[in-house]
């Protein structure tokens, strides 16, 4: 591997110039608040995707006390469809230490930063960097890409040792970056990896670090960055149980405050059959078996795909030993966009819903 010289840097922001990305909500205004929501938003999402979720977001929590004050569920409705919600909810988990510890300011502390849930080293350095113009280096997975290609690293990036590596190239890379500059720098390395040196056919004939590209010149683009060493992911099951009463209101469930779709309202589920019988005859009573079967919605996680087969009845209503309660709650259809709602299922509801 070469040593990082100062025209990486150089090459970048020319070309960040001419074709980046300069018209993002988050630029405009480029306070701290809105630079760390688009960083957590951008973590496991695509920008054109973020884009409405995060207008959306910011005029409504438009700054860290209005974030820390509003209710879990209005915070979870608002991201609602962008997936991974342990974004979201510590996303309010740290607005609140941020008025609890830094005056309901996003502090200015590579270390305060990093001890605020879901804020890491890369996105502590975004945050910094963007927001401050701090000389401090970033490693998305898009700045991993780019690295990987341009100094030929081996080995997938997720592992401690080649990420140590790129960590090495990344600080190095900042002696190059003009006074001044450290924003654009920032944006200009994701902007670089998710337009122009992206994961499937990069536009090489284009880029501006041609010659030095120690991928380009030995025919490994497409080998670099190393993959993430694969296996299947494992399928699973569930039975979803869709109830609406005699009003067309929908029975919803609050899922546990850990684990998948975490604190979000879902429809009750269970693994099986027998599962789902109990419970619809414990907080029902009797029609089971008069359940219409709807369309299996297929679903994938980071770690497994989940297949959920909805099953509905229309008209019934909770046994006697069982309230509609702060956690089992019937919910009519204009109330449901105020709620956390897992994307399929919030999906499945439309479709049943405008039938």
């Amino acid at each position: 591997m070469r040593a990082p010289d100062d025209r990486f840097a150089t090459r970048v922001l020319r070309w960040f110039d001419v074709a980046g990305r300069h018209d993002l909500p988050w630029q405009h205004p480029r306070t701290p608040y809105r630079v760390w929501l688009s960083e957590i938003m951008l973590q496991q999402t695509q920008v054109r995707v973020a884009l409405p979720y995060f207008e959306r977001f910011v005029d409504a929590l438009p700054d860290v006390r209005a974030l820390s004050a509003a209710p879990l569920d209005q915070v979870l409705a608002l991201w609602s469809g962008l997936g991974y919600y342990a974004r979201a909810r510590n996303l309010h988990a740290a607005a609140r230490l941020c008025v609890e510890r830094h005056g309901g300011e996003v502090p200015r502390d590579f270390d305060a930063l990093l001890a605020l849930p879901g804020i890491g080293r890369s996105t502590a350095g975004a945050i910094l960097s963007q927001a401050w113009g701090d000389r401090i280096a970033i490693l998305d997975g898009n700045v991993k890409r780019v690295l990987c290609r341009v100094h030929a690293v081996d080995g997938w990036p997720g592992t401690p040792a080649v990420e140590k590596r790129l960590w090495a190239v990344a600080d190095a890379h900042l002696a190059g970056v003009p006074e001044g500059r450290m924003a654009d720098y920032t944006q200009a390395q994701m902007d670089f990896g998710a337009t122009l040196c992206t994961r499937h056919d990069p536009a090489c004939v284009l880029c501006p670090l041609q010659d030095e590209c120690t991928a380009l010149r030995t025919g490994r683009v497409g080998e670099l960055p190393t993959p993430r060493p694969g296996k299947p992911l494992p399928e699973r099951e569930a039975l979803a149980l869709l109830l609406r009463d005699a009003e067309d209101r929908v029975l919803l469930l609050r899922r546990p405050p850990t684990g998948i779709w975490a604190a979000l309202w879902s429809l009750p589920e269970h693994a099986d059959r027998e599962g789902a019988r109990d419970w619809f005859s414990r907080h029902v009573g009797t029609g089971y078996d008069d359940a219409e079967a709807l369309e299996p919605i297929a679903h994938a996680f980071t770690h497994y795909r989940l297949t959920l087969r909805p099953l509905a009845w229309h008209g019934v209503s909770l046994g006697a030993a069982v309230r509609d309660d702060g956690d089992l709650r019937w919910v009519a259809r204009a109330d449901l966009p105020a709620l956390g709602i897992p994307a399929p299922v919030r999906s499945l509801l439309e479709r049943v819903l405008r039938a």
